[in-house]
């Protein structure tokens, strides 16, 4: 084993135990901050961090067409109009089918170099030869080292090549980006060997119905986990979404009952989503609970709380929640606007024009206080709404507002009569 090591750390000339490395004290270390690349793109950068930080190994997942390989071509561009020279090691895909998509994006990068291999041994002599700032490999599931007899995409592939791979990147200080494909459950394969190695880990989420893209920290060495970047996706690309809200509202119809607006934070931003819900009579002998975008069994729970609490006869009602525009939301304080979504459709009777809801609804059919309300009421107040429904608990930490109504509400039953 130490003799495996050692011919690892010649081969990537990194140094041994003995020449650099020794324990310090806390206090003897010094902050050094990681230098970032930043790629140009506001929206992918925010998701890191602030931007690529050298020698760092970043892996993308996301369901195949998702536009991961689209989004990472773009990333290189924009590095090759700044100087930066990149390669894009493609396992899948041919040079020409490359430069293909390349001229459908409009993309056309002097400094980006493309190579189609699959032999780990092969592509670190081209790195070596070509000396790039930046490197994409695409995908992990279809690289291969000669040290193992196995094929590729086998465990034990992944985690030697993904080694490999972190090894390079942190011994020449080149920042690489990694494309995996994920299993059935939406989950990167071999997740846990990938996840272990690599220092970041995003996900690239939505549908094929859907315009829009949202790109989510699952790991991060160097930055929050929490941020997310918006992307619409176009014939020419990955088109970022400077302002996310407007988007998401902007086909809907105010005085349709079973919608209502919510804001939510994801990450340091504050997002005005619209909750759509429809409960209609059941036609079967159990009643359908049928969510998009949020918890079903946290959609379960509020609907046994109307249940209990105001009496509201939901056991033979099918109920369907959706997040309009295809965001996952994982943020409590949209409770409340789910509440109203469904108590406006099972009364048939929309909410009042102009409102924003938010607030945790508890069991007992309380509304709690939610964080970072001022950012809420700010972004409500940003796109034109006229009334926000909050926490009672968040009144005392909110400023008078001249052209926005701040409603503080207890319950459930105070945030009915307020807005419906």
């Amino acid at each position: 084993m130490e003799k495996e090591v050692s011919m690892m750390r010649s081969a990537f000339k990194l140094p041994s135990l003995q020449e650099k490395s020794k324990p310090l004290s806390l206090s003897e270390i010094k902050n050094d901050n990681a230098a970032r690349i930043k790629s140009g793109i506001d929206e992918f950068d925010r998701v890191l961090g602030g931007g690529l930080v050298a020698g760092s190994t970043v892996l993308l997942g996301g369901t195949p067409g998702i536009g991961k390989s689209t989004i990472l071509l773009q990333v290189l561009d924009k590095f090759s109009k700044a100087g930066i020279t990149g390669l894009y090691v493609s396992g899948e895909e041919s040079p020409s089918q490359l430069k293909l998509r390349a001229e459908r994006l409009g993309l056309n990068p002097e400094n980006l170099y493309i190579l189609s291999e699959n032999c780990y041994e092969l592509i670190k002599e081209h790195i070596e030869n070509l000396k790039p700032s930046v490197i994409v490999i695409d995908s992990i599931q279809t690289m291969y080292t000669g040290q193992l007899p196995s094929s590729p995409g086998s465990l034990a592939q992944l985690r030697e090549v993904s080694g490999l791979l972190m090894f390079l990147a942190k011994s020449g200080g080149i920042p690489i980006l990694i494309t995996g494909h994920v299993t059935k459950e939406g989950n990167i394969a071999g997740p846990k060997v990938l996840e272990h190695i690599v220092d970041a880990v995003l996900y690239l989420e939505g549908d094929s119905g859907n315009y829009y893209r949202i790109l989510r920290t699952a790991k991060n060495r160097f930055g929050s986990t929490n941020e997310i970047g918006i992307f619409e996706m176009r014939e020419e690309g990955m088109n970022e979404v400077k302002n996310p809200s407007e988007i998401f509202l902007s086909e809907r119809r105010e005085t349709s009952p079973g919608s209502a607006v919510t804001c939510c934070i994801e990450g340091t931003r504050p997002l005005l989503v619209e909750i759509q819900a429809l409960v209609s009579r059941s036609s079967f002998g159990i009643p359908q609970r049928i969510t998009k975008g949020l918890n079903a069994r946290r959609v379960s729970i509020l609907t046994a709380v109307l249940e209990k609490k105001l009496g509201m006869r939901l056991s033979h009602e099918d109920i369907f929640v959706n997040v309009v525009g295809g965001a996952e939301i994982d943020d409590p304080s949209v409770d409340l606007g789910t509440v109203m979504a469904v108590i406006s459709s099972f009364r048939d009777k929309a909410v009042k024009q102009e409102t924003v809801f938010t607030g945790e609804v508890g069991l007992t059919g309380e509304i709690r206080s939610v964080s970072r309300v001022e950012l809420r009421v700010n972004e409500a107040e940003k796109l034109g709404f006229k009334k926000i429904v909050v926490p009672a608990g968040n009144m005392k930490a909110l400023q008078d507002k001249k052209s926005i109504k701040i409603i503080g509400v207890e319950n459930i039953k105070d945030a009915i009569e307020a807005a419906i």
